[in-house]
């Protein structure tokens, strides 16, 4: 909220995207608070008025991640067969963990709390979350193509889920370790070709 009385200085957005490239480049424990109000041009006293400490900072700028970053996930989920799903969903995600348009390369919900002290468990839990939310919406999407007869009829639509996710975090990491997406683009296309349908 900003203070009584005088309009905020700054956009929420624009400084959330300043949020989500700091906490991606040095993950959530190597994020100092001026870091952050370096980045997003702020006061500590303003960054508190409105997103709280650094914690509720780091969650809503995965909120901002997913609106901005991971938006492919909800267009493959909307695509007519689970061919489709699964083809947006991983060229989609190498694009971006290979640093789109000047992005860190890698992914913010999983390199956001790989270093993590144990003061810093509950990051690691919802970032565990964020990410099963997202694999449980692709299981369910993959269930209703199993029902229409997309998939096979003995296929596992959560193993399927899994094995997409766990070939995406693949990539993210690899990339982050300094793959190029030429390097990475093979394994989306042999990932692709074990596919079913």
């Amino acid at each position: 909220m900003a203070e009584s009385g005088r309009p905020r200085e700054f956009d929420v957005d624009e400084a959330l995207d300043k949020a989500v490239e700091v906490f991606w480049r040095q993950g959530y424990e190597a994020t100092t608070l001026d870091d952050l109000t370096n980045a997003m041009r702020i006061a500590r006293t303003s960054l508190y008025h409105a997103f709280g400490n650094k914690e509720a900072t780091f969650r809503r700028a995965v909120e901002r991640y997913a609106q901005t970053r991971m938006g492919y996930l909800d267009e493959a989920i909307g695509l007519p067969t689970a061919r489709a799903v699964a083809e947006h969903y991983l060229r989609s995600n190498l694009m971006t963990v290979t640093g789109r348009g000047g992005d860190p390369a890698g992914c913010l919900t999983i390199q956001g709390g790989l270093a993590a002290g144990a003061a810093d468990q509950g990051v690691v839990q919802f970032l565990g979350d964020c990410r099963a939310g997202a694999e449980a919406r692709l299981a369910e999407r993959f269930r209703a193509a199993a029902a229409e007869g997309d998939l096979p009829s003995d296929e596992q639509p959560v193993h399927l889920a899994k094995y997409l996710f766990t070939v995406a975090a693949g990539l993210a990491v690899q990339a982050r370790a300094g793959a190029s997406r030429a390097d990475l683009a093979p394994v989306v296309e042999r990932t692709l070709s074990a596919f079913p349908g």
